[in-house]
């Protein structure tokens, strides 16, 4: 398996708390956050990682440089910014894996990436979403599915009582993605999720992992004990 790592964004809202930095060299207890996503990489069994870079992107590649391990480091620099859509698709180029798995730089999710990648080839899948469940939330959209697992609705953002929230990892069918020729900038959660939902190419996976999203500033404190509590224990 490879993975893409989106670590372009500016993280404009966790200014507050890590100024000088990109979201995903927020430090967690010591160590940068993305030490916490590769542990996970690694845990999981991919074999190798392309990191999609924008913003001050030097600081994550001389990390990478000194980074000790198994997972072979790759990585593209966006020199405008690309959206989220474009991005996935630049460092597409640098995968030869069919199906690639997308991470957030941002989020930690734990979810058992090798299911879920076998779920996505057996429902043969344009994307497969891993989607987290969650009670009394407004920050995130709920997703719908039918009852064979296909995304029917990405909810708009309101308060919510119970449902499942999209928890920024998919699964994607490369040659179904490249031949959508959406241009070098677009957005993936727009310009691809929400123009194909209906068209049954769009699957969910549900998995009741640990989540969490360090783009604010109360989540990044958070993190702080929970992350590295989940990560020692994992390590025992």
């Amino acid at each position: 398996m490879e993975a893409i790592v989106l670590a372009g964004g500016f993280g404009t809202r966790l200014r507050s708390s890590v100024p000088d930095l990109p979201k995903c060299m927020a430090p967690i207890h010591g160590h940068p956050f993305l030490h916490y996503l590769i542990q996970y990489a690694t845990k999981a069994g991919i074999q190798k990682i392309v990191f999609a870079l924008g913003y001050k992107a030097d600081i994550i590649i001389d990390y990478l440089q000194l980074y000790t391990s198994d997972i072979v480091f790759d990585y593209v620099i966006e020199d405008i910014p690309l959206g989220t859509g474009g991005a996935i698709l630049n460092a597409m180029q640098k995968t030869s894996e069919t199906h690639p798995i997308i991470l957030n730089g941002d989020t930690f999710y734990d979810v058992d990436l090798k299911l879920l990648h076998a779920y996505h080839l057996q429902s043969q899948a344009h994307i497969t979403i891993a989607l987290k469940p969650m009670q009394n939330f407004a920050r995130y959209g709920a997703v719908t599915l039918d009852e064979n697992g296909i995304v029917t609705e990405f909810a708009e953002k309101k308060p919510c009582k119970s449902g499942n929230i999209n928890g920024g990892i998919y699964v994607i069918d490369k040659a179904w993605y490249t031949s959508l020729e959406l241009g070098a900038q677009f957005s993936f959660e727009v310009d691809v999720l929400s123009r194909n939902v209906g068209f049954d190419t769009i699957y969910g996976w549900i998995d009741d992992g640990y989540f969490i999203d360090i783009g604010i500033p109360e989540d990044f404190e958070r993190a702080q004990t929970e992350l590295f509590q989940l990560c020692s224990e994992s390590k025992q």
